[in-house]
């Protein structure tokens, strides 16, 4: 159903003046900024389950094969459900990067490190650290954690934007719509590119207060433009195409976005629905 490219980031690292984004899938995404090799949500595993033999399954292989990443600088995950916080990858990533920095939600700190990561850092909303001369933000989102039914919200879950003297982008993580888009673009904008989620949301009874779907995304493009100061946002589809977590077809996500980016006459260039493996680059 989905096409699978070939990836054209940068190695072993990107210019400093150039913003690559590659789509791994669902959430991951390797990105090249300031010089760095970021990846956020970084799953490889087959399925999104605590089993491999149970479980959501990938629809598409990885977007980039493992062994053939650049050398990786810094990881930042939004929360620790098993499509965005996948265990098997975090210890491969610890052990392949020793040197790489860490970057998560409180309370996550204990689970990197059992897996072999080294230099963590733990953010609440609103709080901030550099990776050198990176700026991030911890910012709120709208959603849950817990890896199993009886520990539930015990960790927290936000997004995260990421300031360089050139560019700036901001993950929105895992979320449904809340008003603090506003806040965001507010406080850390403008950006040049924003990572939103549109996937994995019927029914709406029960999906609606934690994941976006694209009527939500536009509302969220809305509220951040209060931040932008007329200065055009690239907005990248994530969080659909990859797992099959919930009711609706798997390509309607990405159909519906364009059909209500299109209808609410807002420039066609600026919505990236990337392919598993695409690169795009912004100079």
């Amino acid at each position: 159903m989905f096409v699978r490219v070939a990836p054209h980031f940068i190695v072993p690292r990107a210019d400093p003046e150039i913003l690559t984004l590659t789509w791994v899938g669902h959430t991951s995404f390797l990105i090249q900024m300031a010089g760095l090799n970021i990846l956020i949500d970084p799953v490889w595993s087959e399925r999104a389950s605590p089993l491999q033999f149970l479980g959501p399954r990938r629809w598409v292989p990885p977007g980039v094969e493992f062994d053939r990443l650049p050398p990786i600088d810094a990881v930042i995950l939004s929360h620790d459900h098993y499509d965005h916080l996948d265990a098997p990858t975090i210890s491969r990533l610890a052990d392949r990067y020793p040197a790489a920095g860490w970057y998560s939600p409180l309370g996550t700190g204990d689970f990197l490190r059992r897996r072999g990561a080294r230099e963590v850092v733990e953010r609440d909303w609103w709080d901030e650290t550099t990776i050198e001369g990176l700026h991030l933000t911890c910012v709120p989102a709208q959603h849950f954690s817990g890896r199993t039914l009886g520990k539930r919200n015990g960790t927290l879950w936000c997004g995260w934007t990421l300031r360089s003297p050139i560019h700036t982008l901001l993950f929105a993580g895992d979320t449904g719509l809340h008003p603090e888009f506003t806040s965001i673009g507010a406080r850390c904008g403008p950006f040049d590119l924003a990572i939103l989620p549109i996937g994995a949301y019927e029914p709406r009874w029960f999906m609606g207060p934690v994941h976006m779907n694209p009527s939500d995304c536009l509302e969220a493009v809305a509220q951040l433009q209060t931040g932008q100061q007329g200065k055009p946002l690239i907005v990248a589809a994530a969080h659909w195409g990859t797992f099959k977590l919930t009711d609706e077809p798997m390509d309607e996500p990405p159909r519906l976005m364009r059909e209500e980016w299109q209808a609410s006459g807002l420039d066609g260039k600026d919505l990236w629905i990337m392919r598993h493996g695409e690169t795009r680059v912004l100079r």
